[in-house]
């Protein structure tokens, strides 16, 4: 894959955990406690779960293919746990110039 099409891919994938991360925080956590549904954590947190796996993955493929160091993946790592990191290293690649 080029490495254009793999930054792309990355960073698509990060707006979209982070968009998960903050509809499970935001809207499925709320329905869980507060009005016993607790269908909405398992649909979204199912969601969330398998974007994180792909940004984590797409982390360590562009931190390969760009030849970056550790401590870019481990920035990736704790942006991914953080609420709006991911949103963090979206922008951090779009200011790198890297498309």
């Amino acid at each position: 894959m080029k490495k254009e099409a793999s930054v792309t891919i990355f960073r698509m994938i990060a707006l979209s955990e982070g968009v998960s991360f903050l509809l499970l925080l935001l809207i499925a956590m709320p329905l869980k406690y507060l009005f016993n549904m607790p269908a909405a954590v398992r649909i979204f947190g199912m969601i969330h779960g398998v974007l994180f796996i792909a940004f984590i993955f797409f982390a360590a493929y562009v931190t390969i293919k760009l030849k970056r160091n550790a401590a870019w993946f481990l920035t990736a790592f704790i942006s991914s746990i953080v609420p709006l990191g991911a949103f963090y290293m979206e922008k951090k690649l779009r200011k790198e110039g890297v498309s």
